[in-house]
């Protein structure tokens, strides 16, 4: 059965993280010390951060979203974000950068997020 809403293969909608360099668990701790004012969840869980990409020079680059275009703090959280990571050991820069793509859902969530939440 083919669903036309099905991404083609190849070129994944979020791009992948550099989870095999040694600064990658600080960088998701720090991103789940960052709340969503109005849910009881860090960002993380949530599944806000699309992308943490460190290259060799210890520069990070997240791509992160929000729960919606409107959020309140949708011009605040990318430097709580960077905030957050900057003071990490060993982290030269950080970039922080919003994307709409793909749109933010509540599948994006950690089950933690969702038990949190009451929908598990």
């Amino acid at each position: 059965m083919n669903n036309a809403s099905q991404p083609l293969e190849g070129t994944p909608l979020i791009a992948p993280s550099s989870t095999d360099h040694p600064l990658y668990d600080q960088v998701v701790e720090a991103c789940r010390s960052v709340y969503d004012p109005e849910i009881p969840v860090n960002i993380y869980e949530l599944g806000l951060i699309y992308t943490i990409d460190i290259n060799p020079e210890n520069e990070v680059s997240i791509i992160m979203s929000l729960t919606a275009p409107g959020c309140p703090v949708a011009g605040e959280m990318p430097g709580w974000v960077a905030d957050a990571i900057e003071p990490i050991p060993g982290v030269k820069q950080v970039d922080v950068q919003l994307t709409w793509e793909p749109p933010w859902g509540m599948d994006m969530m950690s089950d933690e997020a969702r038990l949190e939440l009451g929908f598990m």
